[in-house]
C-alpha cells in the first residue's frame, strides 16, 4: 500500500490549538501530515520562519507521522516534491470559503493530481486565528486555552520584550 500524505499549509504565526486540532484528526486519516510553513508576503509575521517551525515541531512532536517542513513557491509544486495528493485547509466560518474555493480551485487547475479536503475545526476552536491570538498576548491577556504551552511562553517572551 502507498503511502497517502497530506499537506497543510500555512504561516503558523503560531501554531494555535484550532491548527493542532486538525492536526491530529488529519493525522488518523493519512499515513503522513507534512505541516508546511511558508511566509505569507501579505502577512507582518511576529515569529521569524525558523522560530514558527521550531514552535510547530514542538507542539506536534507526539504525532509520530507528523512532520513539519518550510517551502516556498508554488504549492502544487511542493506537494508534488512530497508526493503528496491532497491540501488540508480548515473553514472556521463561511467568510474563510470563498477565498479558499478560490485558492483550491486554482491548485487543480495547475495540478489536477492535487485534491483538497476541507476541515473544520472542533466547534471551541472555530473563533480561533493566530491574528486574534497575537492580539491578546499583546495586550496581556491570557492566551494558555487557545495555544499549546512552548507558544504560550514564546508569546509572554516576545511581548514583555516590547513593553
Amino acid at each position: 500500500m502507498s503511502e497517502l500524505i497530506a499537506i497543510y499549509p500555512g504561516s503558523f504565526d503560531p501554531i494555535t490549538n484550532g491548527h493542532l486540532d486538525l492536526i491530529r484528526r488529519a493525522s488518523r486519516m493519512f499515513t503522513k501530515v507534512v505541516v508546511a510553513l511558508t511566509d505569507n508576503n501579505d502577512k507582518n509575521p511576529l515569529f521569524k520562519l525558523e522560530e514558527r517551525r521550531q514552535l510547530a515541531e514542538k507542539a506536534v512532536a507526539k504525532h509520530k507521522n507528523v512532520e513539519v517542513d518550510v517551502f516556498s513557491g508554488l504549492l502544487v509544486a511542493y506537494a508534488g516534491k512530497k508526493k503528496a495528493r491532497v491540501l488540508l485547509r480548515g473553514l472556521r466560518a463561511v467568510s474563510d470559503f470563498e477565498y479558499e474555493l478560490q485558492m483550491a480551485l486554482m491548485n487543480r487547475n495547475l495540478d489536477r493530481r492535487i485534491e483538497t479536503l476541507f476541515m473544520t475545526p472542533k466547534d471551541s476552536y472555530t473563533y480561533l486565528s493566530s491574528s486574534l491570538i497575537k492580539e491578546i498576548a499583546r495586550l496581556g491577556g491570557n492566551v494558555k486555552p487557545f495555544v499549546p504551552p512552548v507558544v504560550e511562553k514564546a508569546l509572554k517572551k516576545k511581548f514583555i520584550r516590547h513593553r
